[in-house]
């Protein structure tokens, strides 16, 4: 599809470069022809003059009655001239067509480029997400259907049943919520609204979030951030960092500890959130911001539920705002996940953000 709209989108280049081009040659072409034509007049304009003045021609310019129209300017050298003015700008016109057609055809590339990646995310979107929810809903028809076949179903088992499709219709819910969250940081007209923000109150505010999930395993959050001020979207960042510490707590063993750090360096801000959980593996770091990506470690740990969204989101997050994310870690020694984010954000709009 692309490799079609491509050649179409060149083409349309060349008709429009070309129409300017060829309508340019055709003014140069009579600008220039008039000049000549011009001259030749003045010429004889001056020895008329000068003839009239009584003043003195060689004898090869000696006439009688009329001038004639060799005496000022060759006929063929006139042709001549038109002709190799002609053969110049058809040179011209064709490098023009010959540069413009390579030339349109890498802009036609690059224009086309954001469309073609804006698609295959969205259609990978859709693929993946039809896969992830695919998983539960064939659970609970499964469950369903097994048990309509069930002829000496009995209350308690109805229960057992009703209560095993709960969970996964709770699962549906908390993967419909997370693709909506990705899908709203992930609008390719996206814009947020930036303001100058206090760390330590963002980072108190993801605590309190997270504490409730901490006291059930017995881990214990320590704060270790500095009151540093800069620019940036509180809810975006909110998420951002209740995503961080989530992971941190799901993935911890029990009365374990977490340290979220923040140092301030030349125009820029890190936040570091660091764990004692079971890590990942070298060969997985790479991909841990994938959508959908989950580690072989992570995929082990049955009791920790997910998704493999919430780094995916993390990671736009961190791009909304012009910053880097990146992770440190071994298996079994624990993980760092490190945010680098600038104090200044130099794209200020003043339209309401997508995300509140």
């Amino acid at each position: 599809m692309f490799a079609g709209a491509r050649f179409k989108l060149t083409a349309w280049y060349l008709l429009i470069i070309m129409f300017i081009s060829v309508s340019f040659s055709v003014m140069i072409y009579q600008v220039l022809t008039s000049e000549v034509e011009r001259l030749t007049r003045i010429q004889r304009l001056r020895i008329e003059r000068r003839l009239n003045e009584g003043e003195f021609f060689p004898p090869d310019l000696h006439f009688q009655g009329t001038l004639p129209h060799s005496a000022f300017m060759d006929p063929e050298l006139v042709a001549e001239t038109k002709h190799r003015l002609l053969l110049v700008l058809f040179v011209v016109n064709g490098g023009i067509l010959v540069a413009s057609s390579g030339l349109g055809y890498i802009l036609a590339g690059r224009t086309l480029k954001p469309i073609k990646d804006m698609v295959d995310e969205q259609n990978r979107f859709i693929t993946d997400s039809s896969h992830e929810l695919r998983t539960p809903l064939t659970s609970l028809k499964s469950a369903m259907e097994v048990s309509l076949r069930e002829k000496n179903l009995t209350i308690s088992g109805a229960k057992t049943l009703i209560s095993e499709s709960i969970e996964e219709v709770n699962k549906l819910q908390s993967l419909s919520d997370e693709l909506l969250q990705l899908a709203q940081y992930q609008k390719p007209n996206g814009y947020a609204k930036f303001e100058m923000l206090s760390l330590s109150d963002l980072v108190k505010r993801a605590i309190r979030k997270i504490t409730p999930v901490a006291k059930q395993k017995d881990i214990i959050i320590q704060n270790e951030t500095q009151d540093i001020k800069f620019e940036g979207n509180k809810y975006g960042l909110s998420d951002l960092l209740v995503i961080l510490l989530d992971n941190a707590v799901k993935y911890s063993p029990k009365k374990k500890s977490i340290k979220i750090t923040s140092k301030k360096t030349n125009g820029s801000l890190a936040i570091s959130v660091e764990d004692q959980g079971i890590g990942i593996n070298e060969k997985d770091i790479l991909h841990i911001f994938d959508r959908f990506f989950r580690a072989d470690t992570a995929r082990l740990k049955t009791e920790a539920p997910g998704y493999g969204l919430g780094l995916s989101i993390a990671k736009k997050i961190v791009d909304i705002h012009h910053g880097s994310i990146s992770a440190k870690s071994k298996p079994r020694e624990g993980s760092t996940f490190t945010v680098h984010l600038p104090l200044r954000q130099t794209v200020r709009l003043n339209k309401p953000p997508f995300f509140s």
